[in-house]
């Protein structure tokens, strides 16, 4: 009799969770997904730039998403704070992994090594990210500058739009810079 209950209770439960009554997103299985197709990539030769600039927007935009969840404004800028928190719970674990780096130096005169006169070290990929998570941000007020120029809105617009400024900026990234 235990072990009827017990497969009644296994078929039941296996039922009831592979029938939704909704779909869910699981973010932290997208950011997962998103880091493994940006490692893929980075392996393959983009640059450091480049990948930091698809994962901060993406980043972003995931938080910006989540921020549109929350009913309640606790505070002001509670949207670009929490789109700041999930850029930053992303791409700074992920730059252990992706790092590209670049260096500038700077000589105001004197030694080398002062504190003015060293070579400071760039970090492309968190550089890439901030780019993203900028173009995020512009390219909501951008489709309503067209929207309001054009006197009409295309359908995906804003989707155009954004993923156009994305892959215009990322060929610079990757074949000009």
């Amino acid at each position: 009799m235990k072990l009827s209950k017990l497969f009644w209770s296994g078929v039941l439960g296996t039922l009831f969770f592979s029938y939704p009554l909704a779909a869910r997103a699981h973010c932290p299985l997208c950011t997962a997904g998103a880091g493994l197709v940006a490692i893929g990539a980075y392996w393959a030769g983009v640059n450091g730039l480049t990948i930091g600039l698809w994962l901060g927007a993406f980043a972003m935009a995931l938080g910006l998403w989540i921020a549109r969840l929350v009913k309640r404004k606790y505070f002001r800028f509670q949207d670009m704070a929490i789109g700041a928190f999930s850029w930053a719970t992303t791409l700074p674990p992920l730059k252990m992994l992706l790092s590209d780096y670049t260096s500038i130096y700077i000589n105001w005169g004197g030694d080398y090594g002062s504190l003015f006169n060293r070579t400071y070290p760039i970090n492309l990929f968190l550089i890439g990210g901030v780019l993203g998570a900028v173009i995020i941000h512009v390219s909501p007020s951008l489709s309503k500058l067209i929207s309001a120029y054009r006197g009409r809105t295309l359908p995906y617009q804003g989707i155009v739009i954004t993923f156009i400024l994305l892959l215009f900026v990322s060929l610079i990234t990757q074949f000009i810079l």
